[in-house]
């Protein structure tokens, strides 16, 4: 024991346990970035963004022209939608003036209202003749399509939230094609479950159809656009991709991949770098109305031919009433079309940003290398040197990434490197302060530890307890936790005081709960409470009335949000509901106390302990706030609800468990609706472990019928999910029903 002591002084004289904890604080940081965390990448595209600003795009070819419906367009041909033979007017001039390529940056998603035939049947006090000679005239539609035979136009779409019709599989879609390694990450293309297509006589006709829809990230800002997306079950070509497949000839668009996802998009003649997930940094030049043709010049024929001829044309708007105006990094406003334009500009002049493989590399290197630095130099250093030392490490990181960005239009981020290295320091500045107030803590914290009164007494009546030491015991544990609570703490992060005045209103009454039933709080984690019945007293009881204190937890909490939900109506502001995930278990455990001579903890130990913790953390998956273990559920079995939910092999055990849900008390169990679904889970069951996949599946069946709460909705999806894996991919034949839990 002695040597140990010496060893620890010697330890923290020569490097110091804060040394160490920035080095795992380095780590941390350095996880946070690869796993991209959002305020991370929040922090980088804003400097991407002050980095456009500061130098954005400037042209020198303008190969793009829009024709703008604007508002003199609007005031003198009257409201949009127009009828659809002037826009078959505005086609056939455009490419009588030699336009290369026409696209429309609207869809035309439903018959024209001015067609003959409707205004025949709309019009009042027409005579037969003249119903008859308006039915006979070809519909605005079909003129339409005869103009988009004499171009080569390009027809946008529209990604929708929800399917409103059924994709009508004879028509026209792009080919799409893929080259590379496709083992390694997956992209993650945006996705609509639904697709707004324009009429079948236009899209039977066209050279192309694309998806005009633009994606603004988190903030509103447009900075990237995908190339690619997923609409209704379909890859579909963004509609500028689909525009320079159309001028380049070509039936099928490429997309290249390496091993971290998508590379770069193709077509003949020309290869676009995009990001892993398909999407193109845009550089953005400002706002350009040199490139812009009112849509009354060409119908009037007094467009200038230079702005026309040999040009990519698209047709827009930016007129204000029909809120198309979007947000990039160098304009607060932009009408939508225009960022169509910028993206073929960049494509066209290969001007295109790009955030390549091995960035993500460069900026961990650096922020290692100054971390390490720093954690070496920083408590030998005094202040003046520290602050010159740091101004030139930031300095060079700026300098650095502002050299690729102007030189190489490569997008290296310096602020990771600089936040990893700035969160070091400030961690080794305080860490005396922490360490000193640590030395002198020798009692718990009342936020960190509640005993029972229980435990209180007996230990007043027997101070000898208070050593190290333990004793096996039969004990019921309990794991709680707070599910969302994250989305609930986020809504406080202006009001922390109110986030800690909620995690008392909502710790005391489980807390309550628990000592009611005769329970112990082992202790709390945040926004989770363990505790543990049986001991220091003995409790024959002890799995019932774990029980019984989880279901009053759960009636105490439908108490306090209630109470909460009124406040936020009355109040005005948003209100999340509390939901508790509880895990039981029953096993022989060690329990004690357990710490150093110095501090130490009445606190219990085992592998029924863990299996606990692990039942908790199934009880979302599961769709029952209260998960037992067997030992637990069966000797509780006579006054509750119990319900069989899985045979399952957690992670680092040998022997399976049989699980169950708790899903009430007597009156619950007594109940028909119950028993007739603890029938049919017990049939599905059976079926199941007896690999009769289709008898397990109308079981299901049937219970979602019965299941009119739905409260067995997520345990039938589980199961389904796994049966038709195992209808597919079929379990060994040693297979004993068991079903092995993935994580901890």
């Amino acid at each position: 024991m002695r040597r140990l002591k010496i060893i620890r002084r010697w330890f923290g004289r020569r490097f110091g346990f804060s040394r160490l904890v920035c080095l795992f604080l380095l780590i941390g940081i350095a996880a946070l970035r690869i796993a991209d965390f959002a305020p991370i990448e929040e922090l980088r595209v804003r400097t991407f963004d002050f980095y456009q600003r500061f130098d954005p795009r400037v042209k020198t070819v303008r190969p793009v022209t829009i024709v703008d419906i604007d508002e003199a367009s609007l005031k003198k041909f009257g409201q949009w939608p127009w009828p659809r033979t002037r826009l078959a007017d505005m086609i056939i001039n455009l490419a009588n003036l030699g336009a290369v390529a026409i696209a429309f940056d609207v869809v035309f998603a439903e018959p024209d209202r001015l067609n003959p035939d409707v205004l025949s049947d709309t019009m009042r006090y027409l005579d037969e003749l003249t119903r008859s000679r308006l039915r006979a005239l070809p519909s605005n539609d079909q003129v339409l399509s005869d103009a988009l035979r004499r171009a080569r136009v390009v027809l946008g779409e529209t990604g929708l939230e929800t399917v409103v019709s059924e994709i009508d599989k004879d028509l026209p879609f792009t080919g799409f094609a893929t080259l590379g390694d496709k083992a390694g990450a997956e992209p993650d293309f945006f996705e609509f479950p639904g697709l707004l297509r324009n009429v079948p006589i236009l899209e039977k006709v066209a050279a192309g159809r694309g998806l005009l829809t633009i994606v603004p990230e988190r903030d509103g800002i447009i900075r990237r656009v995908p190339m690619m997306l997923r609409a209704q079950g379909n890859m579909m070509p963004a509609l500028s991709m689909e525009m320079l497949r159309v001028i380049s000839g070509t039936s099928t668009i490429l997309a290249k991949y390496d091993r971290n996802g998508v590379k770069s998009i193709a077509v003949r003649g020309l290869d676009i770098p995009t990001d892993k997930d398909g999407q193109l940094w845009v550089h953005f030049a400002r706002h350009d109305p040199s490139i812009y043709v009112s849509a009354t010049s060409v119908l009037d024929g007094t467009a200038p031919l230079d702005m026309i001829k040999g040009k990519l044309v698209l047709i827009g708007t930016s007129a204000v009433a029909l809120n198309d105006l979007k947000t990039t990094p160098v304009s607060n406003v932009m009408p939508g079309v225009e960022i169509h334009a910028q993206v073929l500009e960049v494509a066209l002049t290969k001007a295109v940003l790009s955030q390549p493989n091995y960035a993500l590399g460069v900026e961990l290197l650096a922020a290692f290398v100054l971390g390490f630095l720093v954690i070496l130099f920083t408590p030998n250093l005094g202040p003046v040197t520290l602050v010159a030392v740091g101004a030139l490490f930031a300095t060079v990181l700026v300098g650095t990434s502002l050299y690729f960005y102007k030189e190489q239009r490569l997008l290296i981020d310096f602020t990771y490197p600089l936040l990893s290295t700035t969160a070091i320091y400030l961690t080794l500045i305080f860490a005396s302060f922490v360490r000193e107030q640590a030395q002198r803590r020798q009692i718990r914290s009342a936020f960190g530890q509640y005993i029972s009164p229980a435990l209180v007494e007996q230990l007043a009546h027997s101070p000898e307890k208070l050593k190290l030491g333990g004793e096996e015991r039969e004990m019921t544990i309990m794991f709680s936790d707070v599910r969302g609570f994250t989305t609930i703490s986020e809504s406080y992060k202006h009001d922390p005081q109110g986030l800690t005045a909620l995690m008392n209103r909502f710790l005391t009454p489980l807390t309550d709960a628990i000592l009611a039933r005769k329970g112990t709080i082992d202790k709390y984690m945040g926004d989770a409470i363990m505790a543990f019945w049986n001991a220091p007293l003995d409790d024959n009881e002890h799995q019932i009335n774990a029980c019984n204190a989880a279901l009053d937890m759960l009636e105490k909490i439908d108490v306090l949000n209630k109470d909460r939900e009124a406040e936020a109506q009355h109040g005005g502001h948003a209100y999340i509901p509390i939901n508790v995930g509880v895990g039981l278990n029953t096993g022989v455990c060690v329990v004690g106390n357990m710490g150093s001579n110095l501090r130490f903890d009445y606190s219990v130990l085992g592998d029924s302990v863990n299996l606990a913790s692990r039942l908790e953390g199934q009880s979302k998956e599961y769709g029952f706030p209260i998960i037992a273990g067997s030992k637990t559920a069966l000797a509780a079995k006579d006054k509750f609800a119990i319900l069989e939910l899985d045979f399952i092999m957690v992670k680092g055990k040998k022997e399976p468990e049989v699980i169950y849900a708790i899903a009430g008390r007597e009156d619950v169990a007594m109940s028909g609706r119950f028993q007739n679904l603890r029938n049919l889970t017990i049939e599905m069951l059976a079926c199941y472990r007896s690999r009769d996949w289709e008898g397990a599946l109308m079981s299901i069946e049937r219970g979602r019928r019965t299941d009119e709460a739905g409260r067995l909705a997520y345990l039938y999806d589980l199961y389904e999910e796994r049966i038709l894996a195992y209808q597919k991919n079929p379990p060994p034949d040693d297979w004993n029903g068991a079903f092995a839990l993935l994580t901890k």
